[in-house]
């Protein structure tokens, strides 16, 4: 095959060649003169080179590996007996035989589609690959000794390692970037320098992979379209109030707050997948919080701001809005980690005009923070905190960044592939886009949050933490309660979740939906996909025990919470259009803050 895209490369035109490459170096030159100029001084290296301690965790694991000298030798023993039956189901093969794998990529695993690698080499390689990796990431984890800490980064950082070593990720290994490279006669790999050179310098010197055609779409034009009005602003908020669709609507009105870690629009991407558009249809006045996307002017804005000037100044503005004593709480992520600590906080003030509770996601125990863990401890949080103190708030593209490593063959491998092998543009997707629409993070907000969540997990503890000289309590709050989790959730695990139950007072229904912390919560029933379990409003301390007795349900678990909601909703009211009330109109939905990018 390399003779073959060798002969093929030999017709392509030299002068168009020599233009694009002589584009390419010039381009190529100037990121590392660039890069030198950043980093010649000594002194401007302030950066730890390990601000995650990741060497130390390695070095710790090995010192625990080599006292057991014996487990790693039986461990190479197999990985030998494995390659041996390789060698010979492959054989087999090739004489037209047809032995069972050795070795399966997992179910959810999308690298290896495709019939090329069923062939005899390449099902070789991929077979040759997952057995390594098998080995790596089972002799490391099976490693006795070290702290759960410890254990996690080891764990993390060698699934990064051996993801990056995928066949893949390689010319001449991958089947379908071969089969390209012929067809093309090499135009791939030079289009593919060329984007990496334009995500080289679309992030400044830094690889900003690009996921989607982000010319594609538009905020308000075909992504968070659901129509609606801005009727109240501060620093930190715009309150949208979305257009009725029926004519009747629930007494209490909706307030979704979402995480201001990436914008409100994940639950408004497009129409059919929208769920502020099904919640309007179903009768409800929705208020949604737009989250600023705040610079160094907000660098002391703390996580007590964010609760009086985020869900209840909206509290306040609903009630000017539409009459209503009460409203109805969603919080998503983050979100509902802050919708917590202002319900402790309100049972604590006796303020009841939260009628019910709705968590997305939600962690408010966060002893066992599954692989966001891995980035935050002490070491990290004081490298981070520097940064923030330095600029007044933390970077979008390093959560972004942070958020792509947890899924990385999805998020980064993949597109290194198509982008950079293939040489082919990403696909234009409303998901991905939001993805790459990245916010910021004030400083004192986020150093609160990291330290009092998950270093010390203090909100768990009764008076743990105090906003305003209040003490908080979770184990105050008593409101109907609806939890959802989801089953693959990678940042809001949902066992750590579940522990919730366990903690509040009033009747709570706890949901798990398949899929994960996007598409298990954006699961519009029209979609009919996936499914949800329930266990009749049981909730035993054990999460596995509850899932044990749970019943699966086909689809999406939406109706199931629209049909929990309805009935403790109020009567019927004449439909409430934004600008009725004492709230006068601003400027139409979406606003203006969800339009501030990181990089401005």
């Amino acid at each position: 095959m390399n003779e073959q895209v060798g002969d093929k490369l030999k017709d392509i035109d030299e002068s168009q060649i020599s233009e694009t490459m002589a584009d390419i170096a010039e381009r190529s030159q100037r990121l590392v003169q660039d890069f030198i100029s950043r980093h010649a001084d000594p002194e401007s290296l302030s950066e730890t080179d390990d601000p995650l301690n990741i060497a130390s965790a390695f070095m710790e694991m090995t010192q625990k590996m080599m006292t057991n000298p014996h487990k790693l030798v039986e461990a190479n023993m197999n990985l030998w007996g494995d390659y041996m039956k390789l060698w010979q189901s492959t054989a087999q093969r090739m004489m037209g035989q047809s032995p069972d794998p050795i070795v399966m990529p997992e179910h959810d695993d999308r690298r290896f589609k495709g019939e090329a690698w069923e062939g005899d080499v390449f099902d070789f390689i991929k077979q040759s690959y997952l057995l390594s990796s098998n080995y790596l990431q089972s002799t490391v984890g099976d490693v006795e000794g070290l702290d759960s800490k410890t254990r996690q980064k080891v764990d993390f950082f060698t699934k990064q390692y051996v993801d990056a070593l995928s066949p893949t990720n390689f010319v001449m290994t991958n089947p379908e970037v071969l089969q390209a490279t012929i067809e093309s006669r090499g135009e791939n790999l030079v289009n593919g320098l060329r984007n990496l050179l334009e995500d080289m310098e679309r992030g400044d010197g830094k690889l900003n992979i690009k996921m989607t055609d982000v010319d594609a779409f538009e905020v308000g034009k075909n992504v968070a379209t659901t129509p609606g009005k801005v009727v109240f602003r501060n620093d930190l908020i715009e309150l949208i109030q979305y257009t009725p669709t029926t004519e009747k609507v629930s007494e209490v009105p909706l307030l979704i707050c979402p995480p201001w870690i990436n914008k409100f629009y994940i639950l408004d991407l497009r129409e059919k997948n929208s769920f502020i558009k099904w919640a309007v249809e179903q009768g409800n006045t929705v208020f949604v919080i737009s989250w600023v996307n705040p610079d160094r002017d907000l660098a002391m804005k703390t996580f007590a701001d964010y609760m009086f000037e985020g869900p209840l100044a909206a509290i306040d503005a609903i009630q000017k809005a539409t009459g209503a004593k009460e409203v109805n709480a969603i919080g998503y992520c983050i979100g509902g980690t802050l919708l917590a600590t202002a319900l402790a906080y309100m049972a604590a003030k006796k303020d009841k005009r939260i009628k019910t509770a709705t968590f997305f996601t939600t962690m408010v125990d966060f002893e066992e923070a599954g692989d966001l863990g891995v980035f935050i401890d002490e070491s990290a949080v004081q490298n981070m905190e520097a940064k923030m103190n330095e600029r007044g708030y933390l970077e979008g593209s390093e959560m972004a960044a942070t958020f792509n490593m947890m899924k990385a063959n999805d998020l980064i491998w993949s597109f290194v592939v198509n982008n950079y092998l293939l040489g082919k543009d990403p696909f234009p997707f409303d998901l991905l886009y939001w993805n790459s629409d990245s916010t910021r993070m004030p400083a004192a907000m986020h150093s609160f949050y990291l330290r009092n969540m998950y270093l010390d997990n203090k909100l768990v503890e009764p008076g743990g933490i105090k906003i305003d000289g209040v003490k908080l309590d979770l184990r105050k709050i008593n409101v109907p309660t609806y939890i959802i989790s989801t089953r693959e959730d990678h940042i809001a695990p949902w066992k750590p979740t579940y522990k919730a139950t366990q903690l509040y007072k009033g009747p709570i229904r706890f949901v798990l939906s398949a899929s994960g912390h996007i598409a298990g919560v954006v699961n519009p029933p029209a979609a009919n996909k996936y499914c949800y379990w329930l266990n009749d409003n049981k909730t035993p301390a054990d999460p596995d025990e509850w899932l044990a007795g749970a019943e699966q349900h086909d689809g999406s678990w939406w109706t199931d919470w629209d049909n929990w909601l309805k009935p403790q909703s109020g009567k019927l009211a004449d439909a409430r259009k934004p600008g009725d009330g004492k709230l006068k109109v601003l400027c139409d939905a979406p606003g203006t803050y969800v339009n501030m990018k990181a990089e401005d």
